[in-house]
């Protein structure tokens, strides 16, 4: 199981860093530009991300800071905003780098934000969330591009693997 882990968060690593790469072609109005999607901008969709995997990453291991709110704009600039996601996406592989199977089977305990009541679930559906919700959003930034005329992204995990990630498979 770790291991099917292990590949999520290295896809991840490589599908955001080609998100933001595209991102950082657009103009400072483009990238800030409110296009209709949940989070309106590129900007502010892609500090989503971030905020949530810290908010994640911060009930998983008790470490870290997490904003308290979904929508938290946690870097005005691009390039900060870069940083830390790279960072972020290492924390993740890193994290999941040192667990066993047996600590991904295991539960855990939460407060959600959205509903604050304690849910308790399995370390392992919990990841597989966080790696889709990523995607998900990731398709919302792909969106925004497309519709400023920009080139369509491949985002898919099998052109990952076929690139990056045949020690994967």
């Amino acid at each position: 199981m770790r291991r099917h882990f292990q590949m999520f968060a290295h896809y991840n690593r490589w599908a955001n860093g080609r998100v933001y790469d595209a991102c950082g072609e657009l103009s400072d109005e483009e990238y800030r530009a409110d296009r209709r999607a949940f989070f309106g901008s590129a900007h502010r969709t892609l500090n989503h991300l971030l905020a949530t995997d810290r908010i994640w990453m911060k009930r998983i291991t008790g470490d870290g800071d997490a904003p308290s709110t979904l929508d938290a704009v946690l870097f005005e600039d691009f390039g900060a905003l870069r940083e830390a996601r790279t960072e972020e996406d290492q924390r993740l592989i890193d994290f999941i780098n040192g667990l066993g199977d047996e600590q991904i089977s295991r539960s855990f305990t939460y407060t959600p934000i959205s509903n604050p009541v304690q849910i308790t679930q399995p370390l392992g559906p919990v990841l597989a969330h966080v790696f889709n919700h990523q995607t998900h959003h990731r398709g919302q930034v792909h969106s925004i591009l497309t519709s400023l005329g920009k080139p369509s992204l491949v985002l898919d995990l099998i052109y990952f693997l076929r690139a990056e990630g045949q020690k994967w498979m």
